[in-house]
């Protein structure tokens, strides 16, 4: 049976460990207990982060998840849902703040962030990119969400996103659980579409990936070649 994290050592105890040594002496497992503060009848918060990490393929999994998709787990619920998804987004905005955040000038940057948001994904997500007016990282959002090959693009919510994060430009990601990043038929005439009401609505569109496992291709106009 786990041993309750109050049972252990003070000094084997997350939280102390954090507060004595630092965050960087904790493993991922320890740092997630420090935000989940107890487990459940039979397992130990270090136990439930440990298979929480472990059943969404690593921490960058675990940071895409959603907060219905946390809470469902026995042990977890709303609340820790709540402050886990909570965690993962400051981080975000601090990596992202204007001394920090990357620009996306081109594809190949924009493949660089948003593939470990991709890891271990089975069904289609459909991911923005919010940019300020220099193309510097704002915000990764994701907006939808559906069966193998079959997410649509849904134009006015992206839109709708990326001026609610006051963005001035935007990319969007989506994955092919298939394995082949082609971009179909649909995907290249969503981009299309995009273009022209970014254009409408004064954003500057910056482009469309496809990504498939560590393979990608660009669904704009511009751009053929596949990775």
């Amino acid at each position: 049976m786990s041993v309750p994290i109050t049972k252990l050592p003070s000094g084997q105890r997350p939280r102390e460990r954090l507060l004595t040594l630092g965050p960087h002496a904790l493993s991922d497992s320890e740092l997630l207990a420090v935000l989940l503060r107890q487990g459940r009848k039979g397992e130990s918060a270090l136990d439930m982060a440990a298979e929480m990490i472990a059943e969404h393929g690593g921490i960058a999994g675990l940071a895409a998840a959603r907060p219905e998709e946390l809470s469902r787990r026995a042990g977890v619920g709303e609340a820790k849902a709540a402050a886990i998804i909570a965690a993962f987004h400051l981080a975000t905005r601090a990596r992202n703040s204007p001394e920090t955040a990357p620009r996306l000038d081109g594809v190949a940057d924009i493949v660089r962030v948003a593939l470990p948001l991709f890891a271990g994904a089975r069904v289609e997500r459909l991911l923005v990119l919010v940019c300020d007016a220099q193309n510097r990282l704002r915000h990764k959002v994701f907006v939808a969400e559906g069966a193998i090959d079959q997410v649509a693009v849904p134009v006015r919510e992206i839109l709708n996103t990326v001026l609610r994060h006051d963005g001035r430009a935007f990319a969007v990601v989506h994955n092919h659980p298939s394995g082949d990043p082609v971009p179909s038929f649909d995907d290249r005439r969503a981009t299309s579409l995009l273009i022209e009401s970014a254009h409408t609505v004064g954003l500057r569109f910056l482009d469309h990936v496809v990504i498939a496992g560590e393979r990608w291709a660009s669904a704009a106009p511009l751009h053929r070649s596949t990775q």
